[in-house]
């Protein structure tokens, strides 16, 4: 029902869909955040019933929010502070072999393009030992939907999907150091699926010239 809606609101565009239906074992799929739509454009062409998906706690208070995560098994996430009963869940849930749909930054991006990623999506493929699946949406921005919408347009959404990778074992020391490369690696990931505008603090990375002059 969800992917009727969103096909009815949206024209979307997907490309390398394939790689996250394909997927074996746990899989962590990880873009950019600039909607409201987002987790619903997850939820509507991610086919899965083991996905994963958390809505920020401060929904909760909204009867709608409270009817969706219930119906959709979806979780509450606290994301100002360490909220391990979920994230002990979300484990679980990674290891049992299910796809978790997260955006690293932790918030839309008022701006439009990448803010600092944080480690929460690092820390959970690396515990998981979980492929990493990144994807760049394009399009869905509340301003460019709202403004469509009330012309009575579809708006134009394109879904850009990169290819997997994994992260290296986390080591005995210095992981600070570590859960702060790997944060890198995969907002960089991110950023080189993106149009230049989009990759805010990203845009000058030495990785994303690298990875953007491999696909080249």
């Amino acid at each position: 029902m969800i992917n009727l809606i969103v096909r009815s609101l949206m024209r979307v565009e997907i490309s390398g869909m394939e790689k996250l239906e394909n997927a074996k074992g746990p899989t962590i799929g990880v873009s950019n955040h600039l909607g409201r739509f987002d987790a619903a454009l997850s939820l509507g062409l991610v086919r899965r019933d083991d996905l994963i998906i958390v809505v920020a706690e401060k929904y909760r208070q909204s009867a709608f929010y409270r009817w969706m995560v219930k119906t959709l098994d979806l979780l509450f996430l606290e994301r100002n502070e360490a909220d391990f009963g979920t994230l002990k869940e979300v484990l679980r849930r990674l290891k049992s072999g299910g796809m978790l749909m997260i955006a690293p930054e932790g918030t839309r991006s008022h701006t439009e393009a990448l803010l600092e990623g944080k480690p929460g999506a690092a820390f959970l493929a690396a515990r998981s030992g979980a492929t990493i699946i990144p994807s760049a949406v394009i399009g869905s921005e509340d301003r460019v939907v709202k403004e469509q919408l009330r012309k009575f347009r579809r708006p134009h959404v394109r879904i850009i999907v990169g290819e997997p990778f994994t992260l290296p074992p986390i080591p005995k020391t210095d992981r600070d150091v570590y859960f702060k490369e790997c944060t890198d690696e995969i907002m960089a990931q991110i950023a080189a699926l993106l149009p230049e505008k989009y990759r805010g603090v990203y845009a000058t990375h030495p990785r994303v010239a690298e990875l953007v002059a491999l696909k080249s």
